[in-house]
């Protein structure tokens, strides 16, 4: 497998920075050294309409949210696609995807909700869980505040992002709704297996490590969580059948890659419509990296034109 030129680049410049392995650094120098890079990586911020931070008044508590509006938005209210964001349930925040959420409004021509869901390993699983459930309900009840089609929802996650829209997905068709039009997965989180061979043929050398996933999993369940529960690894679910229609991207140089795989082939073998992008030579992390990899906004134009077809 031949790696992305830019992929290859980023990881350089990764390792020149020396820092410690994740489990070394802990969760807020972690969260920090994210932050810190975000301007090199994510380049100038792509003009949007509008952009607003709210705090949604739900059951688990006020939780932040950043709405963005598209560049000549038309009158009326828009579709919208509730964003959860990667960072292994750990370093990710609303300011970690902004360039992501901003592509997204502009290409699709919806709303995006942003969540900032509540991370490990201050909060464990399943709060954040909760929180982007909590959301999602909010919009469906309460669209037309921000200027949302409660009729048109989608969900849509990066790596742990990934893992929660699908779970998501799965609550919204085991507790009566809100009906989604769409859930895009982008590298999900799908399983608690960390030997696939994905993981194993992975496990160093691509930016996300087994180690690390190792080290996201201990934050995210605690001691005494079980990574073995549908909603820690939704392809355990026993039926996958009547589920929101899913786009599925995966990258081949992925230690997640074999786990996305096999949620989109049970997705389909469920009678799911499934559409599956398998990008070669590509690294986890892309989606939010547009400034050192270029095939981010690939990425961003694929889920642009399966959202559009899913709201109509």
């Amino acid at each position: 497998m031949t790696i992305d030129p830019e992929a290859r680049a980023y990881l350089e410049a990764s390792a020149a920075l020396g820092l410690p392995p994740i489990w070394d650094q802990g969760a807020e120098a972690a969260r920090k050294a994210v932050i810190d890079r975000y301007p090199e990586l994510s380049g100038p911020p792509e003009p949007v309409e509008r952009v607003e931070d709210r705090l949604l008044p739900v059951p688990t508590a006020p939780l932040p949210v950043r709405v963005y509006t598209p560049v000549g938005a038309p009158h009326g209210p828009l579709p919208a696609l509730l964003f959860f964001h990667g960072g292994g349930w750990v370093t990710g925040n609303l300011d970690t995807h902004d360039c992501a959420c901003r592509g997204l409004a502009n290409r699709a021509g919806c709303l995006v909700v942003a969540v900032d869901f509540r991370c490990a390993p201050e909060y464990r699983f399943p709060a954040a869980l909760d929180d982007c459930w909590a959301a999602v309900e909010w919009v469906a009840e309460h669209g037309a505040e921000i200027g949302a089609d409660s009729t048109r929802l989608a969900v849509c996650g990066d790596s742990a992002g990934g893992n929660l829209a699908a779970v998501v997905a799965q609550r919204a068709r085991d507790w009566g709704g809100p009906r989604l039009a769409a859930q895009l997965l982008v590298y999900p989180v799908t399983d608690h297996n960390l030997d696939t061979t994905s993981y194993l043929a992975n496990a160093t050398g691509y930016g996300l490590t087994r180690e690390a996933m190792r080290w996201y999993w201990q934050q995210y369940l605690g001691e005494a969580g079980d990574g073995s529960a549908p909603e820690a690894s939704p392809l355990r679910a026993a039926d996958l059948s009547g589920l929101a229609p899913a786009l599925v991207i995966v990258c081949e140089l992925d230690p997640l890659f074999d786990e996305g795989r096999s949620y989109a082939r049970r997705l389909a073998e469920a009678g799911v419509s499934v559409e599956e992008i398998v990008e070669p030579g590509m690294i986890h992390g892309h989606f939010r990296t547009p400034a050192a990899i270029s095939r981010a906004r690939k990425s961003w134009d694929d889920c642009a034109r399966f959202l559009r077809r899913r709201f109509g």
